[in-house]
């Protein structure tokens, strides 16, 4: 089963994890349980989109003001849920934030294997 896993904090990240970062990808790449993932941009960098009455609203920063920050992104393939949450347990920033897991689903047919 499918998993994205939001890796999130009440800030941005100043503690350099890298190294520990590193290792948890390299292991779970290994595995093959580590589809896809990476850090992202600041929140300086997000543009957001919306649309109301159909006129175009664009703006700059996240939807809102927001103590969580979303800095990263991992997508997991997993044989359930129990098996996620133990990958996520492992991730370095989760002992410095929280990881949010979501299982892919099609739409209209629920989760997605």
């Amino acid at each position: 089963m499918k998993y994205m896993m939001f890796v999130c904090t009440d800030s941005e990240p100043d503690t350099d994890l890298t190294d520990d970062v590193e290792t948890w990808v390299a292991d779970n790449d290994a595995r093959g349980r580590r589809l896809d993932g990476d850090a992202l941009a600041p929140t300086s960098a997000a543009t957001t989109i919306r649309v109301r009455d159909g006129e175009l609203l664009v703006s700059d920063g996240p939807f809102t003001e927001t103590k969580e920050v979303i800095v990263g992104y991992d997508i997991l393939e997993c044989a359930d849920l129990d098996e996620a949450i133990e990958v996520a347990r492992a991730h370095p920033m989760a002992r410095l934030g929280r990881l949010e897991l979501r299982p892919f689903a099609s739409l209209g047919d629920g989760p997605h294997d």
